[in-house]
């Protein structure tokens, strides 16, 4: 940091990285991105003419060993980001990993070792915790507005054309991506985790119907938390002809409350036995979404700016991000073997 900014790099140009460029634009009192990678050349020529001509490569170990970065965004798809990881905190550097952290249980436990070793922050990008209408979610629920949670729901009812999976040989893959609720959901479960508490058990069923891959386009789940709660997840990729629905609904003894909209954008229900200050908020949290990613990436990274200039705490570090995705593999598990799985996972 040596003009008082944190420096980025960036590995992965595609789909989300234009997101990340633009976080790190929008905080750039206190950041700067200072390269970019990508296999394909044209990609990463195009990510560094959008960051301002920044240096940029086709060989992540080449960029690694440059160096000139604090900390690397990992835009990589998602199997990757466990390897990926590794390698920059074995260079030295923070590591920041989009969604969701992995695909499987045991190269993400090694990233979180390996960054524990080397002393490395580890950060996973859930920036829809960031989101007003979310936020305003959370707060009653720490506040115990609620009062005993009974019953939640989970509606991610979006499309993802054939166009989408063929664009790139990874998407819908085993190895490097997984189905809906790995990829498109990841971020839903995170927020029921997040809002609702630890999970006792799940049962599962899931169906590849309208798609060409391998991973699943469907899938339904049911939870059940420790507390007691119990929660739905519906999930497809197959709505006709665009996005419909991004949906948490949270019922409680004292207080109902659905956030709703395309993703998350909207509070579609508040009602709570007594009135708070921040009920005059409510409409006013309404967001209109670019897209389903929302707007929370450049608060996100202000998070983690804050943390490593050591002034916060991180939203969501490697052994949260952990969490979401046990969940998920046990939803697969139970959808694999047709029975009920039981968290942790063993």
């Amino acid at each position: 940091m040596t003009d008082g900014r944190v420096r980025f790099g960036l590995v992965g140009c595609g789909r989300i990285s234009g997101n990340h460029v633009d976080a790190i634009a929008a905080n750039h009192e206190r950041a700067v991105l200072a390269a970019v990678c990508d296999v394909v050349e044209e990609r990463a020529r195009a990510a560094s003419g959008k960051a301002g001509g920044v240096p940029w490569f086709t060989d992540y170990g080449k960029m690694l060993a440059a160096g000139g970065f604090d900390a690397v965004a990992i835009c990589t798809p998602s199997g990757m980001h466990p390897d990926h990881g590794i390698q920059a905190a074995e260079a030295g550097f923070h590591v920041l990993s989009e969604k969701p952290i992995g695909i499987a249980l045991e190269p993400v436990d090694r990233l979180i070792r390996t960054c524990d070793r080397t002393g490395r922050h580890l950060f996973v990008v859930m920036q829809n915790r960031l989101n007003p209408t979310v936020k305003l979610l959370r707060q009653a629920v720490d506040k115990g507005r609620f009062g005993r949670i009974c019953l939640a729901q989970v509606n991610v009812f979006w499309t993802r054309p054939q166009e989408y999976y063929d664009q790139a040989k990874w998407r819908g893959t085993w190895e490097f991506d997984g189905g809906a609720f790995l990829n498109q959901a990841s971020h839903y479960v995170d927020l029921l985790h997040w809002l609702v508490g630890e999970v006792e058990d799940v049962q599962a069923t899931t169906a590849t119907l309208g798609r060409r891959i391998e991973a699943e386009d469907t899938g339904a789940a049911v939870v059940r938390f420790r507390s007691g709660a119990i929660a739905t997840m519906n999930v497809t990729m197959l709505v006709y002809p665009k996005n419909l629905e991004g949906s948490i609904t949270i019922l409680g003894e004292r207080g109902t409350a659905r956030v709703g909209g395309i993703a998350l954008n909207r509070v579609e229900h508040w009602d709570f036995d007594h009135y708070q200050d921040e009920d005059r908020t409510v409409a006013e949290a309404a967001y209109t979404p670019t897209s389903v990613y929302g707007h929370g990436h450049p608060g996100y990274y202000s998070n983690v700016i804050d943390v490593l200039q050591g002034q916060g705490r991180a939203h969501l570090d490697g052994r949260g991000g952990r969490k979401s995705l046990e969940l998920i593999l046990a939803i697969y598990r139970s959808a694999r073997e047709g029975r009920r799985v039981a968290l942790p996972l063993v």
